[in-house]
């Protein structure tokens, strides 16, 4: 387990961005029932949170896509901080919405771009990798070259990864599941009993209820 991811799921936790309650389940927006509720947009309120996914972010861009000319952040969760990178880095920066305006120009990627430009997309989260590939997929109808992807959290979805591996998209996350399981139980947030019910859950989450 790699101490850096259990540091993120750590101040994740302390800020309450990650929720575990295995006892009373959260409802997603899609009707699933869950043990873990997660809202990144928490991190933009804490300046030193924030700070440090923004060099964890661009660690993986300078070490892992040297040649990136630009930053994109998936709309609306990931534009603070792929912003935050773009200018660390001295990067363009683009945003891409989760579907094309419905007036004016009817932009689905905002910023100046151009075809055959190298970018790391920026995401909060990822579950199922949906959202996350249309954006990966807005890029590369315009011609733009994907490097690769990089998140704060993953679930971890079997689902997740057998997408990104279809779409041929690296992608890289400052945490996930297992290390946040892991530092939730060093830290108190939860109890040994309870490790099996999160793992159950996260190998078939649409179907998962608790017992």
């Amino acid at each position: 387990m790699k101490e850096n991811e259990k540091n993120i799921a750590k101040l994740l936790l302390q800020i309450n961005a990650i929720k575990l309650n295995p006892a009373t389940p959260f409802t997603w927006a899609s009707g699933w029932k869950s043990p873990i509720y997660c809202d990144n947009r928490k991190t933009l309120s804490y300046p030193a949170v924030r700070k440090s996914i923004r060099d964890g972010f661009c660690e993986i861009v300078k070490e892992k896509y040297p040649k990136t000319e630009g930053i994109a952040g998936v709309a609306t969760g990931a534009i603070a901080h792929g912003m935050l990178v773009a200018d660390l880095l001295e990067l363009p920066f683009v945003y891409i919405r989760s579907a094309a305006k419905g007036h004016g120009l009817e932009n689905l990627i905002e910023g100046d771009y151009k075809a055959g430009q190298k970018f790391v997309v920026v995401e909060d989260l990822i579950s199922t990798g949906g959202s996350s590939l249309k954006a990966i997929d807005a890029l590369r109808n315009e011609g733009c070259e994907v490097l690769g992807m990089v998140a704060i959290f993953t679930y971890g979805f079997q689902k997740a990864v057998d997408n990104f591996l279809k779409q041929n998209c690296p992608i890289d996350t400052l945490s996930n599941y297992d290390a946040l399981i892991e530092q939730a139980l060093e830290s108190g947030f939860i109890k040994n009993e309870q490790i099996e019910i999160l793992k159950q859950w996260r190998i078939s989450p649409d179907t998962w209820m608790q017992k």
